[in-house]
């Protein structure tokens, strides 16, 4: 192994950013991700038969782990601790939903005085964010990112299986006004879904200032039904933006950004692609996750993953547990396969592997 204190993996990419799920409950159910609405069903259904395909497969069942499986926080800010011994300065809060889980403004707080974490972030479907946004900013909470895949309630609700616009675009005001910086929306782009919204979404982004994320479909739902077909690719999404903004391209802060940038004429605002599946960017990448319930895995896309309970819960030392992340990382993979022929999905949804 590379001899520097760094985390480094088999390919010499060194690891900084770390993922912490704290739950794998959620209160919303997109359809990307845990699809159960029956408009969500119905969207499945047409697409299928458009394609000539048969139903989409049953969706595996849900099963959320019991309380006692999951890491306290007391065990995820030691993991987080010994992670940033080894490098790590980027970490984001993630789920399921983060803010489902009690007392998560204690846990940030637990966090932003690591020594080393200088970036630290939360991933949030914002309908809880009003009731902790000021508590999550006092304890350190630096940066936020909200799902917004919809401008259009119904199609929202369609989307998410839940009424929750209103919440969500009051929560982007909120963020800003308590100074997170900067704040970011997300919008995961489905054919035929809410493809139609691409310059309405970036029209919003522009106009309140945000950083907005458009991001390919991923097979990473529990319906099991993605299709490539459904996949609108990012370099689409770029044209159709770029015929109808004025846009500048912003120079990337490292190599390991997973979002090509673009900013608009005026400086107020921009725009992002992630486009793991047409462009993968796996040969920058540096980033692991830690699930809510201790495995860590080294891509969204594993088919392994490695529990640290084990050693948290056995007495076993800083230095033991250290070694072992140490041997997680030189395994991660070369590159997810998506679109290969030996692609498979992996078991978990994305709301149980944290976004």
């Amino acid at each position: 192994m590379i001899g520097s204190n760094l985390l480094s993996d088999s390919h010499a990419r060194v690891i900084g950013d770390l993922r912490v799920s704290i739950t794998d409950r959620c209160n919303f159910r997109c359809l990307y991700c845990m699809p159960e609405t029956e408009e969500a069903a119905d969207f499945y259904r047409v697409r299928f038969d458009a394609l000539k395909n048969p139903a989409p497969p049953t969706p595996i069942m849900r099963e959320w782990k019991p309380r006692s499986h999951l890491l306290t926080f007391e065990e995820i800010e030691r993991v987080v601790r010994l992670a940033a011994e080894l490098g790590v300065n980027k970490v984001r809060v993630t789920g399921g939903e983060p803010l489902l889980r009690q007392g998560v403004e204690g846990l940030v707080a637990k966090l932003a005085r690591i020594p080393g974490v200088s970036d630290l972030a939360m991933t949030t479907n914002g309908f809880l964010f009003p009731q902790k946004a000021r508590a999550l900013r006092e304890a350190g909470l630096q940066r936020v990112s909200f799902s917004l895949d919809s401008l259009d309630p119904a199609n929202f609700k369609k989307i998410t299986g839940r009424d929750g616009l209103r919440s969500v675009l009051a929560s982007i005001d909120l963020a800003q006004e308590l100074g997170l910086h900067p704040v970011k929306a997300n919008a995961v782009v489905i054919r035929g879904l809410n493809d139609h919204e691409i310059e309405p979404l970036a029209e919003f982004a522009r106009r309140k200032n945000l950083s907005f994320r458009f991001i390919e479909f991923m097979p990473l739902d529990s319906a099991r039904a993605w299709q490539k077909e459904l996949v609108l690719p990012g370099r689409e999404v770029l044209r159709r933006l770029q015929a109808r903004f004025d846009l500048r391209p912003v120079k990337s802060s490292s190599p390991s950004e997973t979002a090509k940038r673009w900013a608009f004429d005026g400086g107020r605002g921009e725009i992002g692609i992630i486009a793991p599946v047409s462009e993968p960017f796996c040969g920058h990448c540096n980033r692991i996750r830690l699930t809510a319930d201790g495995q860590v895995r080294t891509c969204m896309f594993s088919l392994s993953e490695h529990d640290l309970k084990p050693l948290l819960r056995g007495g076993a030392p800083d230095q033991a547990i250290q070694q072992r992340i140490r041997e997680i990382v030189w395994q991660k993979e070369e590159r997810h396969h998506i679109g290969e022929p030996e692609f498979v999905q992996p078991q978990r949804t994305m709301s149980c592997i944290g976004g």
